[in-house]
């Protein structure tokens, strides 16, 4: 399989997450099966929201245009103040900064995360080392680090530089080292996986360099969790409760994993990721992540990529982002300018 048809899947496969697990973001499971019936919420078309995407799809784009206006830190810092904006505006600007921030249907605000708001409102912080408390809700592990991480995955660093570059964007708003790490740990895996290598021994290859930071215990726990649960049998959502609920960052990671383990193709990943009691966009798209980057844009469910809002911007950013892990800039200038100076 192409590297682009997994960089598609991958963008593609996190909004159909996201626009299917926001519904019942904040319902428990019982309540969700009283509404969807013992399996739960199965079909995008039945969501009741018209494929709509949250703060998980829109940041994750605005990562990916951090990544290719610059690349640094303070471009991702950037990059986040512009997605801020667009919960705050009613639409686009009359001169947008950038191509993205054009984009109507990001001016909308769906429960974003409370340390990712307040996180991007501060200056540009320096990074910690690995395993210290960053200086921005240094007591946040929330899943909003992991569910904006892939794009560190789909461009090419290779995946101990996407660990790192994502373990250091993270500090941007969530201080607490799991928070950060479990960022890291899912944008190794997402490269990992793009690259064609199986999921199994993706997660060993990420477990393995989890080892080599200080504080990983709880992501690395999380991990193992999830895989010992996917070993023990069929899929369920009682078994997605046991790995955890997702509002953490090391949860909605293992979330993500144990259903991408144990789903035989991508929609049944997809269904298990989001029906349970917990955080069901957030580990619905860090899975679409992870499942479209294994089977690609084609292993997708059809009928839902045509119902996903924002599905030609996110092929555009993907198409890019492929691009740009070739070398090829030439075509991404008008889209992504450069920081001046």
């Amino acid at each position: 399989m192409e590297f682009a048809e997994r960089v598609r899947g991958s963008l593609v496969g996190g909004a159909l997450g996201d626009a299917l697990g926001w519904p019942i973001e904040f319902l428990r499971l019982d309540r969700i099966r009283e509404l969807h019936g013992e399996a739960g919420l199965t079909d995008l078309a039945d969501a009741g929201r018209g494929g709509q995407v949250t703060d998980d799809t829109q940041m994750t784009l605005f990562t990916a245009e951090g990544l290719l206006r610059g690349g640094r830190r303070e471009d991702l810092h950037a990059a986040y103040r512009r997605w801020f904006q667009t919960q705050r505006l009613p639409g686009p600007e009359r001169f947008p900064d950038g191509w993205l921030a054009g984009q109507e249907f990001l001016y909308a605000s769906r429960a974003p995360g409370n340390a990712c708001m307040t996180g991007v409102v501060l200056d540009c912080t320096e990074a910690v080392p690995f395993g210290q408390d960053g200086p921005v809700n240094p007591n946040s592990k929330g899943c909003g680090t992991v569910m904006r991480s892939a794009p560190f995955g789909l461009v090419g660093l290779g995946p101990d530089e996407a660990f790192r570059q994502a373990a250091l964007a993270a500090q941007l708003t969530h201080g607490h080292p799991t928070g950060y790490l479990a960022a890291g740990a899912f944008a190794a895996l997402i490269e990992r996986v793009a690259a064609g290598v199986p999921l199994r021994a993706a997660v060993s290859s990420t477990l393995a360099r989890l080892a080599a930071v200080p504080d990983n215990a709880e992501t690395t726990q999380a991990l193992r969790r999830a895989v010992r649960v996917a070993d023990e049998g069929p899929g369920s959502a009682e078994s997605v409760e046991r790995v955890g609920l997702g509002w953490v960052a090391e949860e909605c990671l293992a979330i993500a994993v144990y259903a991408a383990l144990v789903g035989a193709d991508a929609r049944e990943a997809l269904v298990l990721a989001v029906n349970h009691s917990g955080d069901s966009d957030s580990t619905g798209a860090v899975c679409g992540n992870l499942v479209g980057a294994m089977y690609g844009l084609s292993g997708l469910p059809a009928d839902w990529c045509a119902l996903v809002e924002g599905r030609e911007v996110l092929l555009q950013v993907a198409d890019d982002l492929v691009a740009f892990a070739h070398g090829d800039r030439a075509a991404l200038a008008d889209r992504y300018p450069l920081p001046v100076g």
